[in-house]
């Protein structure tokens, strides 16, 4: 698995933290078309519409045990234009709570797999920023279930 410095700052974070206990999940992925949002919208608009159909925010950790057990992720558009300021092409964002509100800070974690290797993606984004229709959000569906 391949880190991007933005990843690497989440990590190394203070605010990052990883549960000692173990939860299962049920993760979820969908489009912000998917949700209602055929023209995309702000994170929040889609972590609200998200919220109208059970779904919830992922903890933070949530994403590195994603991107070790989504080994099949399919490959991202190869030969097409670098993507700035939007998600690119076949990528999954893991849907999580910021760790705070400086855009300086990365906001999450994505998932991509580019010429065959696997990526865990740091990204930064700022309140105002309207996802596409076509961004990939995985939630978490109906809640962490403690053991």
């Amino acid at each position: 698995m391949r880190l991007n410095p933005l990843a690497e700052a989440l990590f190394g974070d203070e605010r990052f933290t990883t549960s000692r206990e173990r939860v299962p999940v049920v993760s979820v992925a969908v489009t912000a078309a998917e949700l209602g949002l055929p023209n995309g919208g702000t994170f929040d608009a889609i972590v609200a519409r998200a919220a109208e159909r059970g779904l919830q925010l992922c903890p933070l950790e949530l994403a590195p045990h994603l991107r070790l057990a989504l080994l099949d992720q399919p490959e991202g558009a190869i030969g097409r234009p670098v993507t700035e300021h939007r998600a690119p092409p076949g990528s999954l964002t893991v849907a999580s709570a910021p760790l705070c509100d400086d855009e300086a800070v990365p906001k999450g974690f994505y998932l991509r797999r580019i010429e065959g290797e696997l990526w865990l993606r740091g990204y930064q984004s700022w309140s105002g920023h309207v996802w596409s229709g076509e961004d990939t959000f995985v939630f978490v569906s109906g809640g962490l279930r403690r053991r």
